[in-house]
């Protein structure tokens, strides 16, 4: 039978293991989700039915078979009224931010760069738009400084790029 003292000894030498490249690489994954699926409310596509993170809706995206959804400009002009921008530049930037910086990370493409560029914007929104949600802002700054310190790991395209850079 095993003692509480080697169960905690076993659980903390098993913790131990867990690399810090699937840490990354599951932050990576998750702040991908979060801003694509911002962006998708954002655009109408042209074609109807398409699901979620289907091949089908990222390659409407890719092939720039959409438009920016006619809401997506009131938004930016009521609701997030950032200042300094006006609300169809403001919509215009955050759209291809929330489009091109998560395929940036789920590649593992210059990651920390998209992971300082969505920890940029995180904080837009938590200054600007919603300050009331930093339990949750706080959390997506905690995985994008994890990917910004550790870089794309072992499993990214920078690995491949620059050895060094990691």
């Amino acid at each position: 039978m095993m003692t509480l003292k080697k169960l905690v000894m076993w659980l903390s030498g098993l913790m131990g293991k867990i690399e810090i490249c699937y840490l990354a690489m599951a932050g990576r994954i998750i702040m991908a989700a979060i801003f694509w699926k911002s962006a998708m409310t954002k655009i109408a596509f042209n074609e109807a039915g398409l699901g979620e993170f289907s091949l089908a809706q990222i390659w409407n995206v890719v092939t720039l078979d959409w438009t920016v959804a006619s809401g997506t400009y009131t938004l930016f002009e009521y609701e997030y009224d950032l200042p300094l921008l006006s609300p169809e530049l403001a919509a215009h930037m955050a759209l291809a931010a929330e489009i091109l910086l998560p395929m940036a990370l789920i590649f593992g493409l210059f990651t920390r760069y998209a992971a300082l560029a969505m920890l940029a914007m995180t904080a837009v929104i938590q200054i600007f738009v919603y300050p009331n949600l930093w339990t949750v802002h706080g959390l997506w700054a905690i995985a994008l400084l994890v990917i910004m310190a550790k870089g794309g790991g072992k499993l990214s395209l920078d690995r491949l790029i620059c050895k060094k850079c990691l």
